[in-house]
């Protein structure tokens, strides 16, 4: 992978240097500033960056400044960025998620750990480039305005990318931000999920592109929702998106899902051949994280997940039976 590092001690900088050097699969370039950083990365003709390392303190631009500012280039609007700091209090950590950050390693930090982390961004990096080609590549979009474009299908379980919506981040963002709290503080934080309703249905008449374009607005009218709260979510793929919140904030799930349908019912949404879609969501359980750690934080994560698509099966089923009872009568 082309990397490139960002810190403001060249100590960092040159043991990450010999990192790369030792590891031998990486090409490693350095900047000691935010400033500079980004001279490197948008420098005309060069090949893109596949990955970003971070510290957070540093003048003049810090590296949560640093990601929300490379986060609004079209050509990193998904490139893995790990914050590599000495910040571990839960502040930083949140804010780094919330800037768009995909990790987050706290130094001093283990060379296998670092070595292992990148292993996981290569095989996400190679992820989404098949993601991304197979919904960009039917509408004739360039690679100036995406990294990657070719062809395909678009799977109904793959975690697609979503840009510009507020507290959006991906899927496994939000899983390595969950680990984080199992390092720090879980008080407050509370995890649930909603379901698109008949997504299969959506998902066999569209494109990969008008299908993500369905997922995103759903993500927005989401996300609007629960504007003044607290929150990261990702879209987790088959229909469903999965929330943290903190700020020991439970929600009541049954209004909240009112509220997001209410939203989404005055919300224009068309397909394929312009007819006005009905999309709404169902939501599952609020589970609460205080007191997990380690696997069991990830099982809630997925157990939130469950709970929506079970309910949104659950209510396709009751509206199924209602028809065979009116249909007998």
């Amino acid at each position: 992978m082309r990397i490139l590092a960002v810190d403001d001690d060249p100590i960092i900088l040159e043991l990450l240097a010999q990192f790369a050097i030792t590891v031998g699969n990486h090409e490693l370039e350095t900047a000691l500033s935010g400033a500079e950083a980004l001279e490197i990365a948008n420098s005309a003709g060069s090949d893109p960056f596949d990955c970003f390392l971070f510290d957070i303190q540093m003048p003049e631009m810090d590296g949560i400044q640093l990601t929300q500012t490379i986060r609004r280039s079209p050509r990193y609007a998904d490139t893995p960025i790990l914050m590599l700091t000495a910040m571990s209090d839960k502040r930083h950590v949140d804010a780094a998620f919330s800037a768009g950050a995909t990790d987050y390693v706290t130094k001093p930090f283990e060379v296998l750990e670092l070595k292992a982390r990148l292993g996981l961004v290569e095989n996400l990096v190679q992820a989404r480039q098949s993601r991304t080609k197979k919904v960009f590549a039917t509408q004739g979009i360039s690679a100036t305005s995406q990294p990657y474009v070719p062809a395909g299908r678009l799977e109904i379980f793959e975690p697609i990318s979503i840009y510009d919506v507020d507290n959006v981040i991906e899927i496994v963002a939000l899983e390595n931000y969950v680990a984080q709290l199992s390092r720090s503080t879980l008080f407050g934080s509370t995890a649930f999920a909603f379901t698109i309703r008949k997504v299969e249905e959506h998902h066999q008449t569209m494109s990969a592109f008008e299908f993500h374009g369905l997922v995103s607005d759903v993500a927005e009218v989401i996300s609007d929702t629960l504007a003044g709260r607290q929150f990261l979510m990702s879209y987790a793929g088959s229909g469903t998106f999965v929330c943290v919140t903190e700020s020991g904030w439970r929600p009541d799930m049954s209004a909240l899902m009112d509220a997001v349908n209410l939203s989404l019912s005055r919300t224009e949404l068309y397909g394929k051949g312009g007819q006005k879609l009905h999309v709404r969501v169902s939501a599952g359980e609020a589970i609460r994280l205080v007191w997990k750690s380690g696997s069991s934080l990830m099982e809630a994560l997925a157990a939130a997940h469950v709970s929506a698509e079970t309910a949104s099966t659950s209510h396709e089923r009751g509206l199924k039976d209602l028809w065979m009872v009116e249909q007998r009568a």
